[in-house]
């Protein structure tokens, strides 16, 4: 009978780190429970005893790539708790929920969190690393790169569903000469977003997407269908329908899953991201089926990892201005959520699309942008 610790080490080895070992992405274990525990808890006690300091690793990112490359996040074996706790997960997500929850429990953690991690543009989403030097470059290209692919034009009237802190409007109002509408569901993003929009013909309100009204030339949507739940796909899809012309042309950004499911990791849902869903190819096309064309389909994850190590860079570096408001357990917390993603995508454990689909498809044909 191998023991907690043998258990861990046989699996680790899998990937190449070592316990206590003398590389950076070694794990450095400061509490011999840890391997019960992990045993136990699967991904939700390795999250949970990391904020409480009992283990460390000098480059997080680089270990949580190699975990994902072995597919070790999959050969965990849970314990009943924690497969009820998917359960629990799963049924909770069938039911009617506020659509604000998430953004109560995450963006409104504090603008000045925000501003010191993302940079100039505020952009919260995947940038556009092709050509650029830095996270501003990027995320500003991100912008180009959706407006060359929408075809946006001056004078056209768009609607950013999930709009944040009103960056992609703002863009497109000075450098496209377009009026623009963005819901959010963040009082706080709110606020900011009418600050630094002041005086341009932008309107951001917080509101539910089910509840809007009007035609749009062109709709984006960057980096919210994380939240909209697989329940909702469909109903999702048909409201976008109803809000763009018939012309227009409709861009997704989201991250993707390899692979169909109705979970969510754990400590991600607990933590970070309440009642997230990462959706796959598979969801999305049967959200789409009957409604849309699809006429590109853009994958940039690997971009996605360069722009969660400059977030953490950011974060890290300012963290002695902040750390007056946050505790040091939330550093860890947001160190974890930080580099584990990038490891994620680094190991092209999940993708960043951009998807862009038409209502009868685009006349002569749609010509894809990179």
């Amino acid at each position: 009978m191998f023991s907690p610790r043998q258990q861990i080490e046989k699996l680790l080895g899998q990937t190449g780190i070592k316990i206590n070992g003398p590389n950076d992405s070694d794990i450095q274990v400061f509490n011999e429970y840890l391997y019960s525990r992990l045993l136990s808890g699967g991904s939700l006690a390795l999250g949970e005893s990391y904020m409480d300091g009992w283990w460390e690793v000098k480059a997080l990112d680089q270990f949580f790539y190699k975990i994902f490359k072995a597919n070790l996040n999959e050969k965990l074996v849970f314990s009943w708790p924690i497969i009820l706790s998917f359960l629990k997960s799963f049924i909770f997500s069938l039911r009617a929920q506020s659509p604000f929850i998430i953004g109560e429990r995450h963006y409104d953690i504090g603008n000045d969190l925000y501003q010191a991690m993302l940079g100039k543009t505020l952009a919260y989403s995947c940038g556009y690393w092709k050509e650029a030097k830095n996270l501003d470059e990027a995320e500003t290209a991100k912008f180009d790169l959706i407006c060359k692919k929408i075809r946006l034009k001056q004078g056209n009237y768009i609607l950013d569903i999930g709009s944040g802190w009103g960056s992609f409007l703002k863009f497109v109002a000075e450098n496209y000469g377009v009026r623009g509408l963005g819901i959010t569901v963040s009082k706080e993003q709110v606020a900011l977003a009418k600050e630094l929009c002041k005086g341009l013909p932008i309107e951001i309100k917080l509101q539910d997407y089910r509840t809007l009204q009007g035609k749009f030339d062109h709709i984006v949507s960057i980096g919210m269908f994380e939240h909209v739940g697989v329940k909702n796909y469909r109903t999702y899809m048909s409201k976008v329908r109803e809000l763009l012309k018939d012309d227009g042309l409709f861009l997704l950004q989201t991250i993707g899953s390899n692979k169909s499911s109705m979970f969510t990791d754990p400590w991600i849902s607990k933590y970070i991201f309440p009642n997230s869903k990462l959706p796959s190819l598979v969801q999305i096309g049967k959200a789409i089926e009957g409604l849309f064309v699809m006429e590109d389909w853009h994958n940039l994850g690997a971009d996605y990892d360069k722009t969660l190590m400059a977030w953490f860079d950011n974060f890290d570096k300012n963290w002695p201005r902040l750390k007056s408001k946050y505790s040091d357990r939330f550093y860890k917390m947001w160190k974890y959520y930080l580099l584990s993603c990038a490891g994620s995508f680094r190991a092209r454990n999940i993708q960043l699309w951009q998807i862009a689909l038409s209502k009868k498809g685009a006349p002569g044909g749609y010509k894809s942008i990179r």
